[in-house]
């Protein structure tokens, strides 16, 4: 009976051995296809990252060789610089540098980046390069030399000890604190050198890019926290008895704010908001109650997102987007000063639309850029009939009106905008009032159509 068991059992052993060998050899090989794809991709990163920094210093060195009256081949020096940098930018992106500290190289080239694209987006005729921004080029271009060596250093020695980029994402993982991976040492010194460079003077265009709002910025007196609670019952109207904690955030730092949370028997859901501490301005609103199904339209909730924000003393608002998602609604409202939308000062609200009652807004942009009083909007140069001859003829208007914006140099520009259509599109233009050029175009959606005419 047994020797009958084993002859039946022997073969269907041994077929099952051979196929788990087979599919363990496979697994195998297509874990080591995945690996060698991995590591290829990594090496042509590097040293395509390499040769593009190479590239980068030497288009530098082209845009400085020309008189400094050549505007035209400083645009186009400037624009090869952008998209060198945009190929390293994007090659950095490539390679497992996530838990390497590379930022400083990073945000150096993402100002090399900026500077470029802003200043050769400009009219150089007009304006041409500053003796500030040609110091400026003279330093990268030395300073792109250091980096290319560095990063060519690390090559050689790749190439001569088949160094793999596999090992590098397994020694940054590794529980060990001591790396003394070759690769992972070269770039720490490229990250090291250029966080000794100093500072340069980018100009207030890039730099507004990289600036940090804080409450230095702000006018106005530090408040308490039993400031705070008198601001957070009344924006509720939680009553007499409301129960309010109030939590500091950020102390000592230039962040410092307060969270107020609300609690009354008057509200359906707990209400939390965040106050500025320089001056207990009120920079979030959430309501925490639960949104049950549609039944209001975007245009139904927006005329009471209208009158929320009248109510709450933010006067003179004019919703200028509006999206959908699900049962919520977003609305930008932008400050409207005599017939001009000042779009820097916004605030974005959230409602529900399950009865179209506002249940958020965000309003920091507001808070920092608003200004008390009139703001000082520069005349237009060009009335808008005559701007909107510059129009595309196939463009079909469909509403205009005056808009003062920031444009690609983060400057504030006086423009007229005009929505409208055109190849079947709905499209916002923005064009300047001195001279009729378009300053931003942005597809619209037919949703902000009907935000935008009020």
């Amino acid at each position: 009976m047994y020797k009958r068991l084993s002859a039946v059992l022997f073969p269907i052993v041994t077929l099952f051995m051979i196929g788990a060998f087979v599919w363990g050899y496979q697994e195998n090989q297509e874990k080591n296809a995945v690996l060698i794809k991995a590591e290829n991709q990594y090496q042509r990163a590097f040293h395509d990252l390499s040769y593009h920094m190479d590239r980068l210093h030497s288009e530098l060195g082209n845009t400085l060789a020309v008189s400094s009256s050549s505007n035209s081949m400083h645009r186009k020096g400037l624009i090869n610089v952008w998209r060198l940098t945009s190929e390293a930018q994007n090659e950095i992106n490539q390679l497992p540098l996530t838990m390497l500290p590379f930022n400083k190289t990073e945000e150096l080239l993402s100002r090399i980046s900026n500077f470029s694209y802003q200043t050769s987006m400009r009219n150089l005729d007009k304006e041409p390069l500053s003796k500030d921004e040609l110091k400026n080029l003279k330093t990268l271009y030395k300073n792109s030399a250091d980096i290319t060596k560095d990063l060519q250093d690390v090559q050689s020695k790749v190439i001569s000890n088949r160094l793999r980029w596999m090992d590098v994402e397994s020694a940054m993982v590794s529980a060990e604190k001591a790396m003394d991976n070759t690769i992972i040492d070269g770039f720490k010194t490229v990250d090291k050198r250029v966080g000794e460079y100093p500072e340069l003077n980018w100009g207030p265009a890039v730099s507004s890019m990289y600036e940090k709002r804080s409450v230095k910025m702000l006018s106005g007196i530090p408040v308490s926290k039993e400031d705070i609670k008198r601001k957070a019952a009344k924006f509720a109207n939680a009553g007499s008895n409301a129960s309010i904690q109030v939590t500091e955030n950020g102390k000592g730092t230039d962040w410092e704010s307060y969270t107020a949370t609300v609690k009354s028997h008057h509200l359906p859901a707990v209400i939390s908001m965040d106050f500025t501490k320089k001056g207990g301005l009120l920079i979030g609103y959430h309501d925490n109650r639960n949104i049950g199904k549609k039944s209001v339209t975007i245009q139904q909730a927006k005329l009471k997102a209208d009158r929320f924000l009248k109510n709450k003393g933010y006067k003179d608002m004019t919703a200028v987007t509006a999206d959908q998602y699900g049962n919520m609604g977003n609305l930008t409202y932008v400050y409207n000063q005599e017939g001009v939308l000042v779009y820097p000062e916004k605030i974005t609200v959230r409602v529900g639309l399950d009865n179209g009652e506002v249940t958020g807004f965000q309003a920091s942009d507001y808070v920092y850029v608003h200004k008390e009083g009139k703001r000082q909007i520069p005349k237009p140069k060009m009335t808008m009939d005559e701007v909107r001859k510059k129009l595309n003829p196939e463009f079909k208007e469909t509403y205009s009106r005056t808009a003062l914006i920031k444009d690609d140099q983060s400057k504030e520009v006086l423009c007229y905008e005009f929505g409208g259509n055109i190849n079947g599109t709905r499209y916002r233009l923005y064009m300047d009032t001195s001279d009729g050029s378009e300053k931003i175009v942005e597809e619209l959606k037919s949703s902000d159509l009907q935000a935008a005419v009020k």
